[in-house]
């Protein structure tokens, strides 16, 4: 028995004949195999499409402001006979009949397949409703088909009517005369209207439905009143709040109030957690109550941000950051001003002058710097700047710290440092040989962060330090060797004789002179780079070989240079004119001889004969054609 699968639709438009192939075999006989063909023919069959027709059904989403008996969904045939949900405003064949099969919802099924909200329309209070609808079709033919529409109906998205305070107290004089305003009322949400539900009998107040002004319809006296006031959505009246107003009518004799303390200052730490109470007012009107009080703050808007006032408290509102630049900009002092009011009437007001100082507390530790390695010439003299260890602080004023090095300043550790500033410095001999880096510890503390000056937070930072080698260089004297003519002066003076100029890599001002040879009586004396002779009694010219040896360099690294000197010492006695004269002689060097070759052709006398008589013979027979070509 072959029978059509459960779910299968079949559509002779698109396949009108399916092949079966069937295989029978009985125990010990072969297999036979037999086709069966098929035929789809094309019928008036109703069916329903998915997602209508399947199990879910077909989920659509509504919100819940929807009107009344609004059209949500319509069932409609499709071409190909199928049924499927649309969206509203299409009509359906009246051939069709439609049957709600589920009667549970408050959702509406008419007989044109259309799917209608309910006749008082949705709760928009609650959260997300659910509601399913089982329908069945049913054409003219008797044939049916099924499917189901899950309706998910959302909370709607409108604001709802909210009063911001639901009690008020108002406080007006009796002065106050017909049609004056005496409050106002305000509600959040859309298209708000406004009603007073109890009107004080006889009537004194009413209100402006749309901008919720109250006002007075007569000159009024001393009473005391309760408005209960409605705000409702206008579209949606069912969508309303309400709020309470006490009116109080007083004498034209009130007084201001009295207020304790009467100005308030104080110092506060900058770490107060907001919502800290900074003072308690203590204020009375004339009738010595506090009921009708209001309390109001006034000042520049920096400085209002970071207060909030709760009945008669001042409370902090925000963080008061003493390390912000907003802060700096306000001095650290906030100012500002509580307004004290009967019944909100600003002509009977107290001013409190407020001044609260914010105080620094040290919150934060010093902060090392990234990478802090320098590198310095094992040659930088004394004082040289090695670097700059630049910490930081975040509280305020910023980076405001003392730097000290750990274990001093001694041989083991050649360096000192800035206390204000963080510069290291070379303070002893350095030689790369012998030490090539050094592990400098900087204690890095904050000042100036905290009232209390013990309270100072500090941070250890490693410092590296590299030397860098420099090449040993011998010191270099330019002449090597000179001849000097000087004139002796009188006995007992010091006369300068020459300036050497020699000079070392890197620095030439820690080259060292010392004569070493030729200094015969002492006459000779070196200061500096400057030989200076000693004049004495002698009668006759002498010279002098003089050996000065020049020292470069320092510890185990010093290098020396000789420079040789002669000096012609003349007495004043001889004819020479007393003056110094100085001749800088340089060492004889040997002659450089330069041989350079050159190939130069000489021909023999033959070739020079055999070139001749062949260019003369060549001339001739020119001349010869040139006076045939004429002659023609």
């Amino acid at each position: 028995q072959v029978t059509l699968r459960a779910g299968a639709e079949l559509n002779a438009r698109r396949v009108n004949q399916y092949t079966l192939i069937l295989r029978a075999a009985c125990p010990g006989e072969n297999e036979v195999e037999e086709r069966l063909f098929v035929r789809v023919t094309a019928g008036h069959v109703l069916h329903c499409d998915s997602p209508f027709a399947s199990a879910e059904g077909d989920v659509v989403q509504v919100l819940a402001d929807v009107a009344p008996r609004t059209p949500l969904y319509a069932v409609l045939p499709q071409p190909l006979g199928g049924l499927t949900v649309m969206g509203q405003g299409f009509p359906s064949p009246s051939f069709l009949q439609f049957r709600l099969r589920n009667h549970n919802t408050p959702l509406t099924l008419t007989r044109r397949g259309l799917v209608l909200a309910p006749d008082k329309g949705f709760d928009p209070y609650k959260d997300i409703q659910t509601f399913r609808l089982e329908i069945e079709v049913t054409d003219r033919h008797g044939h049916n088909c099924s499917g189901a529409v899950k309706m998910k109906v959302l909370p709607s998205r409108r604001p709802h009517v909210t009063f911001p305070e639901p009690h008020r107290a108002v406080t007006v004089t009796e002065a106050i005369g017909p049609w004056e305003v005496v409050t106002q009322v305000r509600a959040r949400g859309d298209n708000v209207r406004y009603a007073i539900l109890a009107p004080v009998a006889p009537v004194l107040f009413t209100i402006d439905e749309v901008t919720g002004e109250i006002r007075s319809t007569r000159r009024l006296e001393v009473i005391r009143a309760q408005l209960p006031i409605r705000a409702y959505n206008a579209l949606h009246p069912e969508d309303h709040a309400t709020t309470t107003v006490n009116i109080t009518v007083q004498g034209t004799d009130c007084q201001a109030p009295r207020c304790v303390p009467a100005i308030f200052v104080s110092q506060v730490p900058e770490t107060v957690s907001p919502g800290s109470t900074l003072v308690t007012l203590r204020c009375t009107d004339s009738t010595g109550t506090d009921g009708c009080l209001h309390y109001a703050l006034e000042g520049p808007p920096s400085s209002l941000s970071h207060f909030c006032m709760e009945g008669p408290q001042l409370k902090v509102n925000t963080t008061l950051d003493y390390d912000s630049e907003a802060m700096a900009a306000l001095g650290f002092q906030i100012t500002a001003t509580i307004v004290v009011t009967v019944g909100g009437q600003p002509l009977q007001s107290t001013r409190v002058p407020v001044l609260v100082t914010v105080t620094p507390v040290n919150e934060f530790r010093p902060a090392c710097p990234n990478g802090a390695t320098f590198t310095v010439p094992e040659t930088a003299a004394f004082g040289s700047v090695v670097g700059r260890v630049a910490g930081t602080d975040r509280d305020y004023p910023l980076d405001s710290l003392e730097y000290s090095l750990e274990g001093g300043s001694g041989p083991a550790q050649p360096f000192s440092i800035d206390r204000r500033t963080g510069e290291i410095r070379v303070l002893g001999s350095l030689d790369s040989q012998q030490q090539k880096n050094y592990r400098l510890v900087v204690r890095l503390t904050d000042t100036h962060n905290d009232l209390d000056p013990r309270k100072r937070q500090s941070r250890l930072c490693d410092v590296s330090v590299r030397l860098q080698a420099v090449p040993d260089q011998l010191p270099v004297c330019v002449p090597e060797v000179q001849e000097l003519r000087i004139t002796a002066g009188s006995p007992g003076s010091r006369q300068p004789v020459t300036r050497l100029q020699c000079h070392s890599s890197p620095d030439s001002a820690a080259l060292t002179y010392t004569i070493v040879g030729g200094n015969e009586d002492g006459r000779f004396r070196q200061e500096g780079n400057t030989l200076v002779y000693l004049p004495n009694d002698r009668a006759e010219p002498h010279p002098f070989v003089l050996l000065v040896e020049v020292w470069g360099g320092s510890g185990a690294r010093r290098r020396s240079s000789l420079v040789a000197l002669v000096v012609h010492v003349t007495p004043r006695s001889t004819p020479v004119p007393p003056s110094t004269t100085t001749r800088h002689t340089t060492l004889r060097r040997e002659p450089l001889v330069v041989m350079q070759t050159e190939a130069v052709w000489h021909p023999p006398a033959w070739f020079v004969a055999v070139l001749t008589i062949s260019g003369a013979l060549l001339l001739a027979t020119l001349g010869c054609t040139a006076r045939n070509l004429l002659c023609r």
